[in-house]
């Protein structure tokens, strides 16, 4: 198994090769150079799989330098919690992902990551720099995800006072091997300076970088377990819609490659907030990247998301092509908050308010585009992306109750926040990591 670049100048290379350097050396993302499939049967019986079988399956097949049991124990080390396919109505479910550590989705693939690189680093002899930008979840599941991993450094840089109270804590009090940045700008601006670091030849001269980011294909391949298990959830084997929240468009395309190798899916429902380039490109056929706005489903501020190039990659950059995979929504902070509060007073369920645009985006489609994807009746997935209580003002103004918050988060929330500011500039970032690291 090879892995190429999106942007075709650079060498094919293992999946090791790919994880650990994160970005290609052309600056484009590692894709696959062929795609595996997954076999008849295993498709027809997956009802009888649970997620760490589905799990072992999946990497398998992406993965070759390590062997069988290596792979095994990352598995049952990494994917060590559920997520449940909750049903709202005869159609529409929800796919909880937030039930790891951290309370996101986003365990999934920091969890897999961490024991990966671990595995895989033994081979280098070198200490490795895992270097992530984040809008939100992803700080908090890479810090506790590597936390006390050894011979792994963790640098997190995060758009100061763009994230969410309890998001803020989370990353920026693990201590030990993990170190927050705090940037003066926006989650675009972090992503700027990440790729700007693993594109500076002299830094990783210097320094062996990569990124936890979904930017890594390491961090897509976990991604793709859950979406096979919510197919096995369902009542039989069918072709569901899945609707994904999306920002940095990481777990949209974790479903598109699922798809590639044969999960059965009818197609995708690509669910925005306010910050809509993706949803625009699928009508106009033109991409527009732009500075992000901030809302209220924060982890989705993305004005220029980084994986709209392997999508493109995945269809050829045909538009034509993406539109008959993918539709897209948009909506405003107000609807989210009507939409949490609907939800509640209808299925008695909480919703955080990056799955309440999930949400909208469902009810969108079904009044408005039944049947684009030439389905008749296709169950409804709403993939969940985080617990609720990580967003308590927002929840408890939309429902009028008080919302319980989970031990786990409610330890970091009496911790004391450790950030270095930095303003959004590469040079001061590239003099910050060689003065720590090298």
């Amino acid at each position: 198994m090879k892995f190429i670049s999106t942007n075709g100048n650079a060498n094919a290379v293992s999946f090791g090769e790919a994880a650990l350097r994160g970005l290609a050396p052309d600056g484009g993302l590692y894709i696959p150079a062929q795609w595996p499939q997954l076999t008849e049967s295993f498709v027809e019986n997956i009802r009888e799989k649970n997620l760490q079988e589905i799990s072992f399956e999946l990497s398998r097949l992406f993965i070759e330098e390590l062997d069988s049991a290596v792979l095994r124990n990352i598995i049952v080390e990494s994917v060590n919690f559920d997520a449940p396919l909750v049903q709202l109505d005869d159609k529409l479910h929800v796919l909880e992902l937030f039930h790891g550590p951290t309370l996101a989705f986003k365990d999934f693939g920091a969890r897999f990551m961490s024991r990966t690189f671990s595995a895989l680093r033994e081979n280098t002899g070198q200490d490795l720099v895992i270097l992530a930008a984040t809008s939100g979840d992803t700080g908090s599941a890479v810090a506790q995800g590597f936390l006390g991993v050894e011979g792994i450094q963790v640098c997190l840089l995060y758009p100061s006072g763009k994230v969410s109270h309890i998001q803020e804590q989370q990353l920026t009090t693990a201590g030990q091997n993990v170190t927050a940045l705090e940037v003066e700008g926006t989650f675009d601006d972090c992503q700027r300076m990440v790729k700007q670091a693993f594109s500076d030849a002299s830094l990783n001269e210097q320094l062996l970088l990569s990124s936890a980011n979904s930017i890594n294909i390491a961090r897509l391949i976990p991604q793709m377990f859950y979406y096979l298990y919510g197919v096995a959830q369902l009542n039989e084997v069918e072709e569901p819609i899945f609707c994904v929240p999306s920002g940095n468009f990481g777990n949209l395309t974790a479903g598109l490659m699922a798809r590639k190798i044969g999960m059965p899916t009818s197609g995708f429902i690509a669910a925005t907030n306010a910050n809509d380039v993706v949803p625009e490109y699928l009508r106009t056929g033109s991409f527009n990247p732009r500075a992000s706005e901030p809302t209220i489903s924060n982890a989705m501020d993305v004005g220029n998301p980084s994986n709209f190039a392997r999508i493109l990659h995945l269809f050829e950059n045909d538009h034509h092509n993406v539109t008959q995979h993918i539709w897209g929504a948009s909506f405003s902070d107000s609807d989210t908050r009507k939409a949490i509060g609907k939800v509640y007073e209808d299925f008695d369920y909480v919703m955080d308010p990056h799955t309440a645009v999930g949400y909208q985006a469902v009810m969108q489609y079904q009044r408005t585009n039944q049947g684009y994807f030439g389905e008749d009746s296709a169950p409804f997935i709403i993939l969940s992306t985080a617990h609720p209580a990580k967003f308590g003002d927002v929840i408890e103004s939309a429902i009028k109750q008080k919302v319980t918050v989970p031990d786990r988060l409610a330890t970091c929330l009496n911790k004391e926040k450790q950030s270095i500011l930095m303003e959004n500039d590469y040079s001061n970032l590239k003099k910050w990591l060689l003065e720590k690291y090298k």
